[in-house]
């Protein structure tokens, strides 16, 4: 008895067999890594934008202007000196404007975020009567405006003139924050937590400040970084409405040193050549120092509430 056997086709594959995985292709294998390498190369150069003028400030306020002029400071002073910064701090205006800005800081964030968050709530209430015009009439002020005249008038006839009312109370209530707050709460905070709120004999005060305020500090610490940066940066309203220098805010006061150190430096006669270098000098010097005063304390504040702001801006705009 003789055993047949077939001829085995070794081209044939085997179809009992699973076929393996496919070899990656030049796509999957460098893609996802050409992806990163870009997004982090434009991450940088996104962050050397933003970052390097404010160095350049920094290291141009302590320069020599002539330095700065010929292209000599890029990296580090050139000529350290420390002339600005002495002339500006030597000025009484400086310390005057620098408590009137704290003090329209303070107040106008306090009035602002007060106002925002209360107007906020009531009109996230669904119970509120009338709350869709409201929001309608908040709405339309975004759009609509009575320009700078009427505002004027505004001022003057309810006597805010050359006040601190006449700085923090004009631009208190921003519609826009206002309408991140209403959102906030509307889905943040729900109806069955009130219900059971007020089973257990709580009050609408009372679970606002008990309740709704513990659970929206992200929200308003959002609403008060926003609304001190605002003030602190805020000029134009102290400039039309304050007549008073002693109630100068600081960026105001600075804004008028950096006028009168042009004008003193282009008043010059053309046969005085030194004094005219003496004085551009000293304005440029001024400039700069300037912009790192009214910066600085932002820059020193921003880092220590920054968990606080990313959050609530996260949550404001998702909502």
């Amino acid at each position: 008895m003789s055993l047949k056997t077939s001829p085995v086709n070794i081209d044939t594959p085997n179809r009992n067999v699973s076929p393996g995985r496919p070899r990656p292709t030049l796509r999957d294998r460098y893609g996802d890594r050409a992806f990163n390498i870009a997004a982090t190369a434009i991450l940088l150069l996104s962050i050397l934008a933003v970052v390097y003028p404010l160095y350049f400030i920094v290291i141009a306020s302590v320069s020599d202007p002539n330095a700065i002029y010929e292209g000599k400071v890029w990296l580090f002073p050139s000529g350290v000196t420390f002339e600005g910064y002495q002339r500006i701090f030597a000025d009484s205006r400086i310390w005057n404007g620098l408590g009137n800005t704290v003090i329209y800081t303070v107040l106008g964030t306090a009035i602002s975020v007060t106002t925002i968050l209360c107007g906020a709530y009531a009109l996230s209430r669904k119970d509120m009567p009338g709350r869709k015009i409201l929001m309608l009439l908040f709405v339309i002020t975004m759009f609509f405006d009575g320009g700078l005249i009427t505002k004027y008038l505004v001022v003057r006839d309810l006597g805010m003139l050359n006040t601190v009312w006449a700085v923090v109370l004009p631009g208190a209530v921003g519609v826009w924050n206002l309408i991140i707050a209403r959102s906030f709460f509307e889905h943040t905070i729900p109806n069955e937590l009130r219900e059971a709120a007020q089973m257990d004999g709580a009050t609408d005060f009372k679970f606002f400040f008990k309740m709704v305020l513990p659970l929206s500090k992200p929200l308003i610490m959002l609403m008060v970084m926003i609304h001190v940066v605002a003030q602190w940066n805020s000029f134009f309203d102290a400039l039309i409405f304050l007549n008073d220098d002693s109630k100068y805010p600081l960026q105001l006061v600075l804004r008028n040193i950096l006028i009168q150190s042009d004008v003193s430096s282009t008043g010059t006669t053309g046969g005085d050549i030194q004094s005219y270098a003496a004085a551009q000098r000293i304005a440029e010097l001024t400039k700069y120092a300037m912009i790192v005063v009214s910066s600085l304390p932002l820059m020193i504040a921003l880092p220590f509430m920054q968990k606080h702001f990313t959050k609530g801006a996260m949550i404001g705009a998702v909502k």
